[in-house]
């Protein structure tokens, strides 16, 4: 028996000694790849004017102007942030990213993501859904693209995400780099 398993797994390695993947397994280069930043400013209670997201839900120890304490678990919170092609927030914006985030553990700085980027450019029209664990500690960290309408129609694939600079708890700004797998 032992006899026959070498053979077989002799047979195996030697039919695909060329490195590349087996047969009925797609190649896993994207079809497009984008690059995005969004800008997320949180509602303190002084910058109603600037704010591009607003604490909705808080634990019962915190309150919805400034984020819980302790890794800011509970703390729920809903956006309409620009999306711009670079890294100024004052750039013309392409799109939005329209969603939530729920600060989810209490042991670690991390998140759960569910949102999307609603287009409006001449480029672009459309949007792409995204939904995902965000480890916030981590230096990059992908989401899920679930989905997409108009010229993203039914796209699937990877966003990795990067926080690209923050300002204290009020302001900071993702660089959200999208490869899609499935495009139409």
């Amino acid at each position: 028996m032992k006899l026959i398993s070498t053979l077989f797994l002799l047979f195996i390695l030697s039919n695909n000694s060329s490195g590349s993947p087996p047969r009925g397994i797609r190649s896993r280069t994207p079809c497009k790849r984008l690059i995005f930043y969004f800008h997320d400013i949180i509602y303190n209670g002084k910058n109603l004017r600037n704010a591009t997201s607003a604490i909705i839900g808080s634990p019962a120890w915190a309150n919805k102007t400034i984020l819980a304490g302790k890794n800011h678990f509970g703390d729920l919170v809903v956006f309409d942030d620009p999306v711009t092609l670079d890294n100024n927030l004052h750039s013309t914006p392409v799109g939005r990213a329209q969603g939530i985030y729920v600060y989810d553990k209490k042991e670690i700085f991390t998140a759960w993501l569910g949102f999307s980027f609603v287009f409006n450019s001449t480029k672009h029209r459309g949007s792409i859904t995204f939904a995902g664990a965000d480890p916030l500690m981590n230096k990059t960290r992908d989401v899920s693209v679930i989905g997409g309408t108009g010229d993203f129609f039914m796209a699937r694939g990877i966003a990795t995400i990067m926080t690209d600079s923050f300002e204290g708890e009020v302001y900071f700004r993702l660089r959200v780099d999208i490869k899609l797998y499935e495009c139409w």
